[in-house]
């Protein structure tokens, strides 16, 4: 494929290409996990057939990337990604546990953006609304140092599989697949700085990734047979290919979001056919009786900051939500801070004393919350 160009194509294109790589990636691993605890050989074949098409098609989708974007642009697109789809989610989720578990992510990446960013403008010299437009706001959200919690308090209740509505579960599988990849990204390119500050904070944010996708992934129903999950997948990649396909701007990946449509749809078929021969139940019990509303890439600022006024100080205990600083959760900040300025307050620190003040895109006013403003 011809990548796109990073200077004049819509952000949220690039948006959609890296929220549909996660889709993909996730759809690749699945299929290998499936295939290691299959013991039938016509069913292994046939999902490494499908697998190799998927493997296709994430080169495809993934390629459009542009080579000329540094890594540290590629890292603020993930997490416009992660702040602006799961937003999106946040709204539409019909389930108010499953809603308060977006909700609770969305204000760590939001937090992630601006540490990012203001690392970009400190390293390159550059400023994050060439990436994310003034379509999404850069400032803090819940600061990056309070989310190291606990492992045990990142579980969630899963949703019930015979009560839940169909769109729950496509959303529960779209984020937990856009974090993963998230996690997978900052894992590998983290050490490819020379940095100290950007080494330190790639890793101080890759072990919170870790976290979000222990907490989305706790989220899907683990009672759900392994022909089930794969129907799961296989109809959630039709839905965000249709989806894209619905929404986006630019003519040459539009088309690419219609092949790949077309192409999800045999492989939707075929696991419709593996569910009925060996779960023995008719798909229509568990899939959706018509596509959901699409998946849109839209500014979600009024919303975010809502979520800032109101929940920036929670914290999780067990499977909920708190407000307090629980013994367990100090423990942790303790253990893993040790007293010291973490990375991603001292990313702050530096690009104010290199770059004058720090980074910021309010377009919508002042921060939300008085003692998180720039003249506080």
């Amino acid at each position: 494929v011809t990548p796109i160009d990073p200077d004049h194509s819509d952000p949220y294109t690039r948006c959609r290409i890296i929220a549909m790589n996660g889709i993909e990636v996730e759809a690749i691993l699945f299929s290998h996990q499936f295939n290691r605890h299959c013991p039938d050989p016509a069913v292994k074949q046939q999902l490494a057939r499908v697998r190799y098409i998927e493997a296709q098609q994430q080169k495809a989708v993934n390629w459009l990337l542009p080579g000329l974007a540094s890594v540290l642009e590629t890292t603020i697109a993930y997490e416009q990604v992660a702040v602006d789809l799961t937003a999106w989610v946040a709204r539409m989720e019909p389930d108010p546990y499953l809603k308060q578990a977006y909700q609770f992510g969305v204000l760590e990446d939001f937090d992630h953006l601006y540490r990012y960013a203001n690392l970009y403008e400190m390293i390159e010299h550059r400023k994050a609304e060439k990436i994310v437009d003034n379509l999404t706001e850069v400032m803090p959200g819940r600061p990056t140092y309070l989310h190291h919690r606990d492992p045990v308090d990142n579980l969630r209740e899963p949703y019930d599989k015979n009560a839940a509505a169909p769109i729950s579960k496509l959303h529960a599988l779209t984020i937990m697949a856009a974090e993963q990849q998230t996690m997978n990204f900052y894992m590998n390119v983290g050490p490819t700085y020379m940095e100290p500050i950007a080494r330190q904070l790639y890793q101080e944010i890759g072990l919170i990734e870790e976290e979000h996708v222990t907490h989305y992934e706790s989220l899907v129903d683990p009672g759900e047979t392994w022909w089930e999950m794969l129907l799961n997948h296989e109809y959630n990649e039709c839905y965000l290919y249709h989806s894209f396909m619905e929404t986006e701007s630019d003519p040459k990946v539009k088309a690419i979001w219609e092949l790949h449509l077309n192409m999800e749809l045999e492989h939707l078929r075929l696991a419709v056919e593996l569910f009925k021969r060996h779960d023995g139940r008719d798909p229509q019990e568990v899939l959706a009786p018509a596509l959901p509303a699409p998946v849109t890439f839209e500014p979600n600022k009024d919303y975010l900051r809502e979520l800032i006024a109101t929940q920036i100080d929670f914290t999780t205990l067990g499977t909920g939500y708190v407000q307090d600083m629980h013994e367990r959760f100090e423990r942790m900040q303790e253990n893993i801070h040790g007293g010291e300025k973490p990375p991603s307050e001292q990313v702050i620190d530096d690009n104010r004393a290199k770059s004058g003040e720090e980074y910021r895109l309010e377009t919508e006013g002042p921060h939300p919350v008085p003692s998180l403003r720039t003249d506080r």
